[in-house]
């Protein structure tokens, strides 16, 4: 589609928590309208609504499970109906694919199921959400995905989880070519460790904090916000010669 607004919006999958909600909070503050999403956090995602409306902004929060293709259709016209009743428009400009959850056990451990599950939401979904979407995406727009320090440095037990999000950032180099004669530019963000709610909150210790620092060239732990920062500047026209690209923001982790 050709059409243009100057109000940017943007869509967040698992935007109720976590880095979800700094990068919704994030965009927000830059000026940028938010439809997020949450699988089960409905009363987390109305508050995160309700913090970027409180900013000026409009903000949409819509159920999704990522892991089940098949409702992807049903999806896609909730968001068609969503952007002509709340922006009158077609097309959205920002897509981040942040939803996922944690899978920590040793390789020799790990079952089918706990593999396919990881599979279901860590790269299906974002192979077929992103495909399914790229009708309503902009031209000219940006995805952002999200991968893991995991795949540069290794901690044990982490093997099937930096899987998928390898498989992730190579997808994301064939997004940007295949999709660059549309002008879509597509990164893929790496996080380092970071102090929130991910992995059952194990990194939000005293003592995690304190390795943390001890880990990263910048001598503190990561939080939630430095990642929503990223992803707002990464989304911004200030970044749009920047495409195919991993970025790792983990303060400079085990260098």
């Amino acid at each position: 589609m050709s059409e243009v607004k100057d109000q940017k919006v943007a869509l967040i999958t698992g935007g109720n928590r976590g880095l979800g909600r700094a990068d919704a909070l994030a965009l927000g503050a830059t000026g940028v309208d938010v439809i997020l999403t949450y699988r089960s956090g409905k009363d987390e995602a109305a508050q995160v609504v309700a913090e970027i409306e409180a900013q000026g902004r409009k903000a949409v929060a819509l159920q999704l499970d990522t892991s089940v293709v098949s409702e992807f259709p049903n999806f896609v016209a909730q968001i068609r109906d969503v952007l002509a009743s709340t922006w009158d428009r077609e097309i959205f400009d920002i897509l981040v694919n942040n939803a996922g959850f944690a899978h920590i056990a040793p390789f020799e451990e790990t079952t089918e199921e706990q593999f396919d599950d990881l599979v279901g939401v860590h790269f299906k979904g974002v192979f077929f959400l992103t495909q399914s979407l790229l009708p309503l995406i902009a031209d000219g727009g940006s995805i952002i995905n999200y991968s893991t320090g995991l795949t540069r440095f290794v901690v044990p037990g982490s093997a099937a989880y930096a899987a998928m999000k390898g498989a992730i950032e190579i997808l994301t180099k064939y997004q940007a070519k295949e999709l660059g004669a549309r002008g879509i530019r597509v990164n893929v963000v790496a996080p380092g460790p970071i102090a929130t709610d991910f992995a059952g909150g194990m990194m939000k210790s005293d003592e995690a904090r304190s390795y943390l620092a001890s880990q990263t060239a910048l001598s503190r732990a990561g939080e939630a916000e430095d990642v929503g920062d990223a992803i707002a500047s990464l989304a911004s026209d200030a970044s749009r010669w920047i495409t195919a690209q991993r970025i790792e923001v983990s303060g400079g982790a085990n260098l």
